[in-house]
């Protein structure tokens, strides 16, 4: 298991044709040898489990990944879950160079991301 930093760019939506550079996420997870999410490692490594969120024209967003009753979700602020963001079935990506992790926003839309890097 090692700490990785993954960067998450917005993939083509109809608001995005083209994707974006400007919207998306930064983690940091504990990850397999196969590059999947480390559940067993999580946690011990839970308060180094952050996510930075990203979208132009608004202020960045600091979080981290917590665990809800149906799986795994960023959130931003402790005190509640109004602004928790469910990431789809995390435990079955692989965080790859170019795979897709589809993550269901503050406005409850789902939203497909691109990895760009993992380092």
């Amino acid at each position: 298991m090692a700490m990785r930093h993954i960067r998450l760019e917005l993939a083509r939506t109809p608001d995005h044709p083209a994707g974006s550079i400007k919207c998306g996420y930064e983690l940091n997870l504990p990850l397999t040898s196969e590059g999947g999410f480390d559940m067993a490692a999580w946690p011990d490594r839970q308060a180094e489990c952050t996510v930075r969120r990203f979208w132009e024209g608004e202020d960045d967003e600091m979080g981290e990944l917590i665990q809800v009753e149906n799986g795994w979700a960023l959130s931003y602020d402790p005190d509640t879950d109004d602004d928790d963001e469910p990431l789809f079935k995390l435990e079955n990506h692989s965080f790859k160079q170019g795979e897709y992790l589809s993550i269901t926003e503050h406005d409850g839309v789902q939203r497909t991301f691109r990895v760009v890097y993992v380092r």
